[in-house]
């Protein structure tokens, strides 16, 4: 007989088994069936059956009939484990399990053997003095069974799988993780549970694979998260491997599926999306929680979200003022001033390493605060079966908002508001909501509120930004303990067991800061106001319009004229196709009225193509090196082109020919733009000169008027430049792949990049002037947020992309390898490939309704391109 002195019986309420019931860091082995003997061999003996359930701490008897109790009996508590000897002869597959307690628990096992040979192990761990010396032992008996045990192949879901790689793993649920064998296939991922719990196999098909992202788990690049949804908080698998070499490996497996089936979005792809209105501000909060490293698996990394609502005292939440709203560029614990002055008192006497916050604003307990109605298990699990006491139980928003703003210790976010929904919740008269739902709408109207659009990228830089940590954070009064941020402790240095399993502790109780995504100041939302007003309400009449009827009609039909064309834009069909030069074609204009096209070539010459009689009208040669680019001024009574001889030629169209030189390069100029009287000449000098330049028909005089207004000093040649809409910023970029963004009225440069690995070919401003896109000889594309100068979005291309026209959302680009490709920007993908050139690509020009586009290419033609709606 098994005997176990000692040990304090637990009864624990409920009807069923869970792993909630095993303490923090505690595996579930196996399970044996049993009896339990109640008052063995008395009068009133009884019989209950059930399972005996073999854990790393504990051992628990689950009961079949649910009204009795699960009883726990920890291995810590017990005094000593003794083989029976007295076990029944006439019956050698069941023996007697005698639990000695304060009490006797008498339970009839089957397989005594394997039963007293795992319950001996894991009572000498538990029995061990020092925490990192049990979490040792217990680690090396699970590895041990984990070795000892492989995937069971029977249950693949096709008997013609291929097998990709198998090992072991563990899956996380919020405060318990269960080891088993991960196994993946050509078809499936599967992870089958070394104790068979709660079902013998967790099955995912890979084509509903969605997202997956890398995990640090306690600090360590060990976990792995599936999602087969696009936009849930919840994944539907997460696994902790035991290195990173095999989470790297299956990562790598299910990424090479997805590259053929889905795009992987970037935090700067996401933040592209947002600033444009594609996406909400909960879906951006969201989606970054999952880059950062955020879970609902991993209590002590939960997704983080912002308080919004500060009024909780009107009658009626107006969601147009901003005292409505809390300030976003401050955290929590500086909302306060009084209470923040306190803090930094402290913190200024404080000695190395400092912090402001000796608590976090997010943790497993604050997260288990919001969700206690929600999950009651989870707070009985962390709590040792106990909930807390019920002037600490949250009932009240304003309550804890007030806590929050006043307590010297209460710091916290909040979580996703869905999450907070419950009947019994004092919502409070403060939102004047009648029941969750229209809780949670009002939450979800004022998150999306335009005050919170305006001002959730200064929450963002605190959270997940350039103030999370170093200066900005100290500025910004945000600096909690080291021990919250990513690399604040290496756990691999310490060699100490004991040590490592307390820091451990600390670091999960404590809660973690999520993942640095954004090292510069993150760019705001773009808020289209006009729009906004119209849309704000289905009842604004024509007379509240901000816009007159006729420029509103005129402006709407214009806009959607454009958006129809680029809806269309990979409908594009080629009409016609003209070789009109000896070598490949550099640049394109085209009178106001389309009937004459100008390009220019290698070939040293301009040429003039009527669209309406399909021939060659005019060929000029200004000298005998190459043309690099040409625009035709308003009035369409003068070309001009740029060589590489270092000249700027003007043809006069009505007289047809050169009217005048400008010389103002020492090298190759590579591109011109033209805005009211001021021409932008690029070179290859490294300069990008402005000239005052009057036309000679203005001036009544045969030759044109040129001054020098500005130069605009570059490191290295300048290959392309290009203007804004409103013609007051010029992007210009060089042949090292430098892009500089730079202020025409000033003449002072905004914002320098290094965005590409060789020549920059093109780079253009959005029509909102947001954001610039350039490419590259690299094959990248690249997309800058104006404001910031931030780099926030990358996209590479099977071969370079020599030109492009875009809408801010959609590209048509011209590649090197002769196709037209259309591109979705937020993808991150192309969507169509257009059969064109023999030869790269090289200019492109496009109408203004954007319905019409020519391109020129390397063999030396010019194409027609038109939409078909």
């Amino acid at each position: 007989m098994l005997a176990i002195t000692g040990g304090k019986e637990r009864e624990l309420e409920g009807s069923q088994f869970s792993l909630l019931l095993l303490n923090l860091e505690e595996y579930y082995f196996e399970q044996h069936m049993a009896n339990h003997i109640i008052n063995k061999d008395c009068r009133d003996e009884r019989k209950i059956r059930g399972s005996l359930k073999i854990c790393s701490k504990s051992i628990i008897f689950e009961p079949d009939e649910k009204i009795q109790p699960i009883i726990k009996i920890p291995l810590r508590d017990c005094i000593s484990i003794e083989a029976p000897e007295d076990n029944e002869a006439n019956n050698p597959f069941t023996w007697y399990v005698n639990l000695r307690c304060l009490d006797t628990s008498i339970f009839v096992v089957n397989k005594l053997n394997t039963c007293i040979s795992s319950t001996l192990s894991l009572y000498r761990a538990s029995h061990l003095d020092k925490l990192g010396d049990q979490a040792a032992m217990i680690t090396a008996i699970l590895q041990s069974r984990l070795a000892r045990t492989s995937f069971d192949k029977n249950r693949f879901q096709n008997v013609s799988e291929t097998l990709h790689m198998e090992c072991e793993a563990e899956m996380v649920t919020p405060l318990v993780t269960n080891p088993g064998h991960v196994c993946i296939t050509d078809a499936n991922l599967y992870f089958q549970p070394l104790n068979g719990y709660p079902k013998p196999v967790v099955h995912i098909m890979m084509h509903n694979v969605r997202r997956i992202y890398k995990r640090r788990h306690g600090l360590m690049p060990l976990g792995l998260e599936v999602f087969c949804t696009e936009n849930d908080l919840c994944s539907d698998i997460y696994l902790k491997f035991y290195n990173s070499q095999d989470r790297d490996e299956l990562y790598f497996y299910i990424a090479t599926y997805l590259e053929n089936h889905i795009t992987e979005q970037t935090a700067e792809s996401y933040m592209l999306q947002w600033q444009r209105g594609h996406i909400s501000n909960y879906q951006y909060l969201l989606h970054l929680n999952n880059l950062a490293d955020r879970s609902c698996n991993d209590l002590s990394q939960y997704p983080v979200f912002p308080w919004i609502i500060a009024d909780y005292s009107s009658s009626e939440l107006d969601l147009t003022k901003p005292e409505t709203f809390r300030d976003l560029s401050k955290p929590v614990g500086a909302l306060n001033k009084e209470r923040l002055e306190r803090l930094l008192t402290r913190y200024r006497e404080m000695p190395e390493p400092k912090f402001m916050y000796g608590s976090h604003y997010s943790s497993p307990g604050y997260v288990l605060f919001y969700l206690v109605r929600v999950a009651p298990e989870y707070m009985l699990c962390l709590q040792n079966g106990k909930f807390d006491h019920a002037d600490r139980t949250f009932n009240s928003i304003a309550e804890t908002w007030k806590n929050c703003l006043d307590g010297a210790t209460d710091f916290k976010e909040l979580v996703n508001y869905a999450s907070l929904t419950s009947e019994k919740l004092e919502l409070g008269k403060e939102v004047s909501s009648s029941n969750p739902d229209d809780f949670l709408q009002k939450s979800q109207n004022a998150l999306e509120s335009q005050y919170v659009s305006e001002h959730l990228h200064e929450w963002i830089d605190l959270i997940f930004g350039y103030k999370q940590k170093g200066r900005e954070a100290i500025a910004a009064h945000n600096v909690f303990h080291p021990l919250t941020y990513e690399g604040g402790v290496d756990l691999n240095s310490i060699m100490d067991p004991n040590e490592k399993v307390a820091l451990l502790t600390q670091i999960l109780e404590f809660g973690q800061t999520p993942k640095q995504l954004f090292t510069t100041p993150h760019p705001r939302r773009i808020i289209p106001k006009f729009k906004s007003l119209r849309t704000s309400s289905h009842n604004v009449s024509i007379d509240e319009s901000p816009v007159s009827p006729s420029e509103e009609s005129f402006e709407d039909l214009t806009e959607e004229s454009i958006t129809l064309a680029w809806n269309n834009i990979a409908k594009l069909k080629l009409d016609e196709q003209h070789k009109i030069h000896k070598e490949e074609i550099t640049g394109i204009a085209v009178s106001c009225n389309g009937s004459s096209v100008f390009t220019t070539s290698q070939d040293s010459t301009l040429k003039m193509f009527s669209k309406e009689s399909k021939m060659l009208q005019r060929s000029v040669s200004f000298s005998n090196m190459a043309l690099s680019s040409c625009l035709i001024l308003p009035g369409d009574a003068t070309v001009i082109s740029s060589s590489w001889d270092n000249h700027i030629y003007f043809y006069s169209v009505a007289f047809g020919r050169r009217q005048d030189t400008l010389m103002g390069h020492d090298d190759a100029v590579s591109k011109i733009c033209w805005h009211d009287n001021r021409l932008y000449s690029a070179s290859w000098d490294s300069t990008v000169k402005v000239w005052h330049c009057v036309p000679a028909e203005v001036l009544g005089t045969k030759r044109h008027q040129f001054e020098l207004l500005a130069e605009l000093e570059h490191d290295v040649s300048v290959n392309t430049i290009n203007l804004n809409a409103a013609n007051a910023m010029l992007v210009s970029g060089t042949k090292e792949g430098t892009i500089s963004i730079w202020d025409v009225t000033t003449a002072t440069m905004l914002h320098q990049l290094s965005c590409h690995s060789g020549t920059v070919y093109a780079a253009a401003f959005s029509p909102d002037s947001r954001h610039l896109l350039s490419t590259g000889e690299d094959g990248c594309f690249k997309v800058i947020d104006v404001q910031t100068g931030m780099l926030i979005s990358s996209m590479a291309s099977e071969q370079p992309q020599r030109c492009f026209k875009w809408d801010g959302h959609s590209v048509l680009s011209g590649s090197q390898s002769g196709e037209l490709l259309v591109w979705d920007l937020f993808a991150g993908k192309v969507i169509e490939r257009i059969k064109g050139h023999t030869g790269a690509v090289t200019c492109m020009w496009m109408n203004e309704q954007c319905s019409s586009i020519i391109t020129g290419g390397e063999d030396k033609q010019i194409m027609f391109w038109k939409l078909q709606y």
